[in-house]
């Protein structure tokens, strides 16, 4: 696959990279950042996943994350995927809101038209972008962890869920729990994957959990001062499942901390440290 690179900075003795390519699953050029910390030649390192929310693209993190130190101390590939397809043929939504089409991609894969065409987002972190990944950086396949914010922190718990084994750590920064209970999952899910709810639970990652999907253990951070708690959010309904499940979780409420990358890089380090446990 022919790997296009955008922008390279040298950053904590090893690499921020930016780079593009033509993405079969998602139809068009799809743009994503990869971290690569200082290593001995020939090394493979784990792989750290960041799937990020609502309206950001791989940028958000790369500029705002505060990652890299604790990357490049740890050892970990940091790899930041975008939200959506793009391209002036992308489907958006009509009404032009940002909880919808660009920008909101859920990771899913849309059965729906307009957008089962290219809306192909769990594929593209699943198969497409891990093989881009395999073959163009030092890359532990063996050894990959996943973690995201609000619609990405979603993603992450979902896509753990539903592919067990694939990820050895999996966190997230204000999650949106239980899709198919809040206003931005049930039009997400309602429009990508139809108005049928037991479709939607496979989406879920509650309704996961309640079907019987299981995490070694689990870390979840969420601000109390965070505007799109109690209706968006709701981590209680995760608690509740997890609790009943008997999967361990450590959800630590922040006080004063809102929805942001000022609350996100707050505590980045410490989900790093997290996963550099769990990878090895």
């Amino acid at each position: 696959m022919t790997l296009e690179t955008v922008s390279t900075h040298r950053a904590f003795e090893g690499v921020q990279g930016v780079y593009r390519h033509a993405s079969e699953a998602t139809g068009g050029e799809m743009t994503f950042s990869v971290f690569v910390p200082p290593h001995e030649p020939g090394a493979r390192l784990p792989v750290v996943w960041y799937l990020s929310g609502l309206t950001c693209n791989h940028a958000n993190v790369t500029e705002k994350g505060e990652f890299r130190r604790a990357c490049a101390e740890l050892g970990l590939i940091f790899v930041a995927p975008d939200t959506s397809p793009r391209g002036e043929d992308a489907p958006d939504d009509p009404e032009g809101a940002y909880d919808f089409g660009l920008g909101a991609g859920f990771y899913v894969d849309a059965t729906q038209p307009p957008f089962a065409a290219r809306y192909r987002m769990e594929r593209y972190v699943i198969e497409e972008l891990p093989s881009v990944i395999a073959d163009q950086f030092p890359a532990d396949m063996e050894r990959q962890s996943i973690m995201g914010h609000s619609m990405g922190g979603h993603g992450a718990l979902t896509l753990a869920l539903r592919h067990p084994g694939r990820y050895r750590a999996v966190s997230a920064f204000a999650p949106i729990v239980s899709p198919s209970q809040v206003p931005w999952g049930q039009k997400a899910l309602g429009g990508y994957l139809g108005s049928d709810p037991a479709v939607w639970a496979a989406h879920d990652a509650v309704a996961l959990i309640e079907q019987g999907a299981r995490l070694p253990d689990l870390l979840v951070d969420q601000g109390e001062a965070d505007a799109f708690l109690t209706e968006q959010l709701r981590p209680e309904l995760l608690a509740e499942a997890c609790e009943r499940a008997g999967i361990p979780l450590q959800l630590r409420l922040r006080p004063g901390y809102d929805h942001s990358y000022y609350f996100i890089s707050s505590f980045m380090a410490d989900h790093l440290r997290w996963h550099a446990e769990r990878l090895g």
